[in-house]
């Protein structure tokens, strides 16, 4: 769960900075990766 929350507020941080003027795409990648692996394993903690 937290790297759910994580991952979203990097993916948001990396929204917005990409918006801005500034290095916001690795920021970006780097918070919908996280995102992603966080809903995965969350899901694959409930099957259990």
């Amino acid at each position: 769960m937290a790297l759910v929350v994580v991952g979203a507020l990097l993916f948001l941080a990396g929204a917005a900075l990409y918006v801005l003027p500034g290095p916001g795409f690795p920021v970006l990648v780097l918070g919908l990766a996280a995102l992603t692996i966080g809903f995965f394993m969350l899901t694959a903690l409930r099957r259990r």
